[in-house]
């Protein structure tokens, strides 16, 4: 039934074609920022629980909420990295930058990193890695990018667009 109706449509459209699923237009890497800045702060968060003194039961509820919320947020920084490097960076936007696809599965792996332990570090290159996905992000739409620091915890500079 559903194949008779769509070929009712078939001499009628020439051509469809879409960069994704939903042909929406809306990629910013702001959220991939978000999300890997997101990353480090419950590192920090954790890193720092053993020094507030609290009880016992409220630690170990306090480590597994952060644990999670900071495994979310590296999984959050991963999707939405795979998005856009799977949806938006195509083709002649490649040609300019063809070190794409090896920031990408770096940036897999930092997340990786980030879900399976607990260093500092670790964050500090997540970060990293989409301050340069960022930057390369925003040359290829052809806007100019600066580096300003977050205005809240854990005060990183980030890449942003200038707009």
């Amino acid at each position: 039934m559903l194949h008779t109706l769509l070929s009712k449509f078939d001499s009628s459209i020439d051509e469809a074609s879409a960069h994704c699923d939903i042909p929406c237009g809306i990629y910013d890497a702001r959220t991939v920022m978000y999300h890997a800045v997101s990353t480090l702060r419950q590192i920090d968060i954790l890193l720092s629980l053993k020094d507030k003194g609290l009880s016992e039961t409220a630690f170990a509820m306090q480590v597994a909420r952060n644990t999670a919320e900071k495994e979310k947020q590296a999984e959050h920084t991963k999707h939405e990295v795979r998005v856009i490097w799977g949806d938006f960076m195509k083709g002649d936007k490649l040609e300019k930058h063809p070190n794409a696809h090896a920031l990408a599965h770096s940036i897999m792996v930092a997340g990786s990193a980030c879900k399976q332990d607990l260093h500092r570090e670790y964050g500090e290159k997540l970060v990293a890695l989409c301050n340069e996905f960022s930057e390369m992000f925003w040359d290829m739409k052809g806007i100019k990018t600066k580096t300003a620091p977050c205005p809240y915890a854990p005060n990183v500079d980030v890449v942003i667009p200038d707009l």
